[in-house]
């Protein structure tokens, strides 16, 4: 069974975003030391064009190879003119009311969202699948999340939006691994407890 794992960044206090969900103020964490765990351990929830200016796009898949997203986090790069965002995995988008795909490697998922993941997730081999958000995406599949990996920035929003965006049951995940970098980010690691 192939794990669905919400990769996340977010801030001490758990947003993922401001209150319009920009993002923008985690980028000056990316110096060289975290540059390269992202790079060498989290090389697939990098954007193809993020790939392609850190010269790791030639670099095959070892830990996904497929990525859903929610419609907001896919309209970011479809106002870049980025119809593929992901084109290194098999990408599909949940979203009711974007209609057709803009592109023949995105799919989209209108209906039957935590079926069409279950359906992925039981296929036999391949690699693992990129929960991308967001917030409300991640809340809705929050049932089928099977890993964390929040990559949690040194700063506080004081509001913004959550890493989940919707009321949850008190569920309880075990932490599999942390790593600290010099720039104060730390990478936590959590498996669902069973």
């Amino acid at each position: 069974m192939r794990k669905l794992s919400y990769v996340v960044a977010c801030s001490l206090d758990g947003f993922i975003g401001d209150e319009h969900g920009d993002a923008s103020a985690m980028f000056r964490f990316l110096d060289e030391e975290y540059a390269h765990f992202l790079t060498t351990e989290l090389a697939e929830t990098l954007s193809t064009a993020g790939r392609k200016a850190l010269g790791i796009d030639h670099l095959e898949n070892k830990r996904f190879d497929t990525v859903v997203q929610g419609r907001a986090s896919y309209e970011l790069a479809l106002r870049e003119g980025i119809t593929s965002p992901y084109g290194h995995l098999r990408e599909y988008v949940a979203s009711r009311g974007l209609g057709a795909s803009p592109d023949p490697n995105v799919e989209i998922i209108a209906d039957d969202l935590t079926g069409r993941v279950r359906a992925l997730k039981a296929e036999d081999g391949g690699l693992d699948i990129y929960l991308c958000g967001g917030s409300r995406l991640a809340g809705a599949l929050f049932d089928e999340i099977d890993e964390l990996v929040i990559k949690t920035y040194p700063f506080v929003y004081g509001k913004g939006m959550p890493m989940f965006g919707t009321g949850l049951d008190l569920e309880e995940f075990t932490l599999d691994s942390l790593r600290t970098f010099g720039n104060g980010v730390l990478v936590r690691t959590y498996g669902r407890k069973r």
